[in-house]
């Protein structure tokens, strides 16, 4: 059987080691994509300047065989969009009820890197980072319930065009799911690039394909 080794261009694009840029990787899962850690890079350091303290949740989703052949790209906007309106929301509606109707407020920024099991069904690994003075737990993986994992839950639900009791399963958190990360906390940011590092692996990924890895656009500071 033909093998077709990487060209010289394609290896450029790839980390090998124990570190890169000074932050620690999973080596064992890799090599490593260049692009998508320096994009892991910028989301958090983008997620720090807006909020020193952040708190990010890393949770898989699921698509189930009835809803395959949807447009992928679209329904990831359509989960982000769903759920950055529900954030919104629930800060909202929580400065009503808040002391002289003050709340913190948050960005919302991920990452998700798109794979395919064993079975051929896809999924995505994603990371949400947000202002861990307006978050900071996902709350009981229950339907209904007044936080985070419900959030989340409900937004997939959504982007499916199912009903959210339907959707149950298809959203999966893992073990050790959440990270504190702080602006002044080196050690913080190298437990969760070390963690976060695994959705940049080149296994499983489609070189130059759009619907392998995405993330948050990069925030610019407007010009005076």
């Amino acid at each position: 059987m033909k093998i077709d080794l990487p060209t010289r261009k394609a290896k450029s694009r790839l980390v090998i080691g124990p570190f890169y840029r000074g932050y620690p990787v999973m080596q064992d899962k890799g090599p490593f994509l260049r692009q998508y850690l320096d994009r892991t890079i910028d989301v958090t350091d983008d997620a720090l300047e807006a909020h020193p303290r952040t708190f990010a949740v890393r949770f898989d989703l699921r698509i189930p065989q009835v809803c395959e052949g949807l447009d992928e790209h679209k329904l990831i906007n359509r989960f982000m969009n769903s759920l950055r309106a529900k954030i919104a929301w629930a800060r909202r509606r929580a400065a009503k009820t808040a002391m002289k109707g003050r709340v913190h407020r948050t960005d919302v920024r991920y990452l998700w890197a798109r794979e395919v099991g064993q079975r051929g069904r896809p999924h995505y690994h994603f990371v949400v980072l947000l202002n861990r003075d307006a978050y900071r737990v996902m709350g009981k993986y229950e339907v209904g319930r007044d936080n985070l994992y419900s959030r989340i839950l409900e937004a997939w639900a959504s982007a499916l065009g199912m009903d959210v009791e339907d959707a149950v399963g298809l959203v999966h958190v893992p073990r050790n799911a959440t990270y504190e990360i702080d602006a002044d906390d080196q050690e913080s940011q190298d437990d969760f690039f070390y963690r976060v590092s695994y959705l940049a692996k080149s296994a499983t990924k489609v070189l130059g394909s759009r619907h392998s890895f995405g993330s948050s656009r990069r925030w610019v500071k407007p010009r005076r």
